[in-house]
């Protein structure tokens, strides 16, 4: 088979790999959607000979398939796996992580955050999505609702599932004010869930054309930093107590700033965007306000099932995230496109 493999410095190739054969206690997909994320970008920058691993999980000194956002149909099974876990002809999506599967954290769905073995993450330092199979232990199989496609499968898989673990971290209501910073694919799917949870949204992005997203996906305000001061603007709409909840996508420092001096006294406020940094004058902006901040990293596999069923159950349209659908021949000019950051998002049909 041929899967994407990111070279470095925004180069790929395709490369041929065997098709794989499952052994005990794996399943091999067949690919139907490969989502692309914005975290594939920290791969596709990344300088040559540099570890293909950007988040501080072990590397791989091998050539690795992209994508980490799978979605397909179970054809080949290994020994010794339950069939109520999977069987051939399931229609899956993939919790792309694996640990010891035994520690506390693995048992409660969280193999990602696993303190015993180094951590496999499918998609960056163990093969992806980004090819024909994809071959992966069945625990971290989660089945694919048949109202659901398959290419909202992989974006739950990763970027809209991320914006859903936030929001139910932060525990939205409906009578919140949510400020999302950034409106790429996981502050738009956050808009998107925050309007299904009967929350008041304001969006905010540099892009104009982000912002008339942001108000296609139910966005009630919207604002630019790029030309008014988010902070006062946010002020403004919420009668001067700043916004309820705020959620960085961004990785911006200066977005991550204002996220935070922009949610009111006893508010909380979430980073889920990978990198970067920020610089917290602690008393005024935390400690005297009593803040809560909230990191929040992907989810578990419970909550990816979960995310699903609620896509379903409140009829949200994943789906209308994807701008762009691909081949994997066309794997570079999509990731040349993707890494403008200016467009939605992009998906492989395999």
């Amino acid at each position: 088979m041929r899967g994407v493999v990111f070279t470095g410095e925004k180069d790929l190739e395709i490369m041929t790999f065997p098709d794989p054969t499952p052994g005990p206690g794996e399943v091999v997909l067949e690919m139907k959607a490969s989502g692309m994320c914005g975290s594939d970008l920290h791969q596709y920058r990344r300088p040559k000979g540099v570890a293909r691993n950007a988040t501080g999980l072990p590397a791989n000194p091998d050539p690795v398939i992209a994508g980490h956002e799978p979605c397909g149909v179970v054809v080949a099974v290994g020994s010794g796996v339950p069939e109520g876990q999977a069987k051939i002809g399931d229609r899956m999506m993939c919790h792309h992580y694996q640990g010891c599967t035994q520690c506390g954290h693995c048992r409660s769905g969280w193999q990602q955050l696993c303190q015993e073995v180094p951590v496999k993450v499918y998609g960056s330092n163990s093969h992806g999505g980004h090819a024909k199979y994809l071959k992966v232990p069945a625990n971290t199989m989660v089945p694919l609702h048949e109202a659901l496609s398959f290419s909202a499968g992989a974006a739950i898989s990763c970027g809209s599932g991320t914006a859903y673990g936030a929001l139910r971290r932060m525990n939205i209501s409906g009578r919140d004010t949510i400020a999302i910073y950034g409106q790429g694919p996981v502050g738009l799917a956050a808009t998107q869930f925050a309007k299904a949870m009967g929350a008041r949204v304001i969006a905010l992005d540099i892009s104009p054309q982000r912002l008339e997203r942001a108000k296609e996906f139910g966005a009630d305000e919207v604002i630019n930093p790029g030309s008014n001061d988010p902070v006062a603007a946010i002020k403004d709409l919420t009668h001067g107590k700043y916004a309820d909840l705020a959620l960085d996508t961004s990785s911006n420092p200066e977005a991550r700033a204002n996220a935070i001096k922009s949610t009111k006294v006893w508010g909380t406020m979430c980073f889920v965007g990978e990198g970067g940094h920020v610089d917290i004058d602690v008393s005024p902006m935390l400690l005297r306000r009593q803040m809560t901040i909230v990191g929040s990293w992907t989810f578990s596999n419970i909550i990816q099932a979960e995310c699903a069923q609620f896509c379903v159950d409140r009829n949200v349209d994943v789906d209308k995230l994807f701008t762009h659908t691909w081949t994997l021949d066309q794997a570079e000019e999509a990731y040349k496109l993707f890494d403008k950051q200016a467009d939605g998002k992009g998906v492989f049909l395999i």
